[in-house]
């Protein structure tokens, strides 16, 4: 088995590491080269870094923010928000980062996902699915693009095993229900994507304890862990973490 991998993931919006709960009420978390470089020491596998606002205001995500993270660290940077063409992954992989997340350009236009795999590459390609709970749904999981604000009435987890045939290498299922509330990652929803596709699945939105980590991968199916409010908050450490999946008999680069 791949070893279990710990992604802390750096929510940008104005330079500044920002936090919610369910996608609102954003609070300030740090600044994000100084972040970046702390978790790197502290053990972190990989990086994510997401442009929350890009989308919304119509714009690209910030090159400036890109070159600044991935000059003071050397594990793989994944970077989403704003990114709606090749021109786009072209730009953002030259900035520095290993992966670019796509998500409601993905929706918009799945044939990008298609394109960008075989230009780039399908590791360099993930998509981010951002859900919520809704009966009408076959899955019972409903797919919301911009920035979390707009339901369309698209399976969630139909479109994951989509996207795995149009070529992405990595699914990043983000559960609105879970985000920023430290009660868990959303574990059905991790689960009903990570059995619909063979991708790498990263758990996302909720994490609160040492148990939720270790939930995702046994209950949940992630092989990727991506945190942000427990790390921010200096609540829980990337070693402990790293610490407790190991004692648990999970494999993990210590």
């Amino acid at each position: 088995m791949e070893p279990i991998k710990i992604m802390p993931c750096l929510d940008m919006k104005e330079g500044r590491v920002v936090k919610g709960v369910h996608f609102v009420d954003i609070q300030d978390a740090g600044d994000p080269v100084e972040n970046a470089a702390f978790y790197q020491a502290e053990g972190a596998d990989e990086l994510a870094m997401l442009d929350i606002a890009a989308t919304l205001e119509n714009r690209k995500t910030r090159l400036e923010w890109v070159k600044k993270v991935s000059s003071v660290i050397s594990i793989p940077l994944t970077v989403g928000g704003g990114i709606a063409s090749l021109e786009d992954i072209d730009m953002v992989l030259g900035a520095g980062a290993a992966k670019v997340s796509m998500n409601s350009a993905a929706v918009k236009n799945p044939d990008l996902v298609r394109q960008a795999s075989e230009k780039f590459g399908k590791d360099r390609i993930t998509v981010a699915i951002d859900a919520k709970r809704n009966t009408a749904m076959p899955s019972g999981f409903e797919l919301v693009v911009s920035g979390g604000t707009l339901p369309i009435a698209k399976d969630a987890v139909a479109w994951a095993a989509e996207c795995e045939k149009l070529g992405a290498g990595v699914i990043l299922p983000t559960s609105m229900d879970g985000d920023g509330t430290k009660a868990g990652y959303d574990i059905p929803y991790t689960k009903a994507i990570a059995d619909a596709v063979t991708l790498p699945v990263v758990a996302s939105g909720g994490a609160g304890k040492l148990e939720d980590f270790y939930e995702a991968v046994v209950k949940g199916g992630a092989t990727v862990l991506l945190a942000a409010s427990v790390f921010h908050f200096r609540m829980l450490k990337i070693k402990d973490v790293k610490q407790y999946l190991k004692d648990k008999g999970l494999s993990v680069i210590l």
